[in-house]
């Protein structure tokens, strides 16, 4: 792999574990009934689940900004993005598509579907792809050019893709008036 796809494969994860964490300290409240309404811990453990899973969120991002940490940090992110698609299959295989999936923050309800299992697993494919030891080169002013154009070009992309998952209840509806 070169090594410039290594680098944007770890800023960009680096950025969206850490938009992830500030999503879900913003609204943390929010975020715990969220993770309680999935109904795979306790209610009373919900709380303590919340932070833990900030915290690794947190600690994913740091280990995918260090370059002698860079394994271990897509790892965790492939580890946390197939729990996170386990959770929402789960609930979906129970039927309970009407749950705020808890992936925007507070400001943004969006129920679970098929598009979010899809999602986390391309993502967690990608952290998967990241493992693959980038190739010895020496980077020069133009990789950083392409890697931080890349990693913006990413983000937009990710987060024009949310906004069509969070949205697609209101598109069928649409559709479905005459």
């Amino acid at each position: 792999m070169d090594p410039v796809v290594a680098l944007v494969l770890r800023a960009a994860g680096a950025a969206l574990f850490l938009a992830a964490v500030l999503h879900k300290l913003r609204g943390f409240a929010d975020f715990r009934v969220a993770l309680a309404d999935y109904r795979l811990v306790p209610w009373w453990a919900s709380g303590i689940a919340a932070a833990g899973l900030v915290l690794a969120e947190c600690t994913t991002a740091a280990l995918l900004l260090s370059p002698l940490a860079r394994p271990f940090g897509f790892a965790a992110a492939f580890g946390l993005l197939g729990l996170y698609g386990a959770a929402i299959a789960v609930n979906l295989l129970r039927g309970r598509r009407d749950i705020d999936c808890g992936c925007f923050g507070p400001a943004h309800r969006a129920p679970l579907g098929a598009g979010l299992v899809v999602r986390n697993a391309l993502l967690a494919a990608l952290a998967l792809a990241g493992l693959v030891t980038p190739a010895p080169r020496p980077l020069v002013w133009f990789d950083a050019l392409t890697a931080g154009g890349s990693v913006l070009l990413l983000a937009l992309l990710y987060a024009s893709s949310n906004r069509l998952i969070a949205n697609a209840p209101r598109l069928r509806a649409l559709r479905a008036t005459p």
